[in-house]
């Protein structure tokens, strides 16, 4: 190095995208290269594929609600009232954050991703009696609607925050001549890979244009997020 600092390569891997991509050297040395690699501590591999980060999210997560369960030492009726609270808190605080974070650039597409969650969450509503015996699909559908929550809050932001400050440019909104709706609907992106479609910025598209308009043009994203829940206590 020119200020005589010796390079050690082993610290510096780096993950190669595409067929034709042979690596890269830093001087005379090559660079290693990883399978799989953390952006903003997200897993992902060379071929962009998730299964790495949500296996990963889920055995957090499912480790956590262990340690939850092997906590719980009573089952009267009494102590289980008071679990009720406490487990869901738990569960608020130490699991979904795992199923959670980043969701948007790592969501379950495919059933048998989907059903790695339910598991999670199937055996986080057995951890109290009371939970037992509500319909699963219910209980599901927190967690789904949350997801889908989240993916409209990302679009509004970046839309409401304009190009300046990056984001808004992963949309495109549709012409004023065609519009319908909510008027601020966004365009439904052409692609010749099957697997573009479930990227974030397209999945979004079909759920953001059904929202009516007095959600998207929210002045605020408190104003915005109130609007949304009520919407979505109907689309779900």
């Amino acid at each position: 190095m020119i200020n005589g600092k010796k390079f050690h390569k082993n610290t510096c891997p780096i993950l190669c995208l595409g067929q034709s991509n042979a690596g890269h050297k830093l001087g005379e040395e090559w660079l290693e290269s990883d399978p799989a690699e953390r952006d903003v501590e997200v897993l992902v591999d060379r071929r962009l594929n998730m299964n790495q980060q949500r296996a990963l999210a889920a055995k957090r997560a499912n480790r956590i609600v262990g340690y939850v369960k092997h906590s719980i030492t009573s089952r009267s009726k009494e102590v289980i009232i008071l679990l009720y609270s406490a487990v869901i808190l738990l569960y608020s605080a130490l699991v979904r954050p795992h199923l959670e974070f980043c969701v948007q650039f790592w969501a379950p597409q495919f059933k048998k991703d989907v059903k790695v969650l339910e598991c999670i969450q199937r055996r986080a509503t057995k951890l109290v009696k009371r939970l037992e015996g509500t319909s699963y699909e219910e209980q599901l559908r927190t967690l789904e609607k949350r997801r889908l929550r989240g993916n409209l809050i990302v679009p509004y932001s970046f839309l409401r925050r304009g190009s300046e400050e990056g984001g808004a440019d992963l949309f495109s909104l549709g012409s004023s001549v065609s519009m319908h709706g909510n008027g601020s609907k966004l365009c439904q992106g052409r692609f010749s890979l099957d697997f573009r479609k479930h990227f974030f910025a397209e999945s979004v598209v079909k759920h953001w244009n059904r929202l009516p308009r007095e959600v998207v043009d929210a002045l605020c994203l408190s104003v915005f997020k109130r609007h949304l829940d009520n919407v979505l206590n109907n689309m779900l």
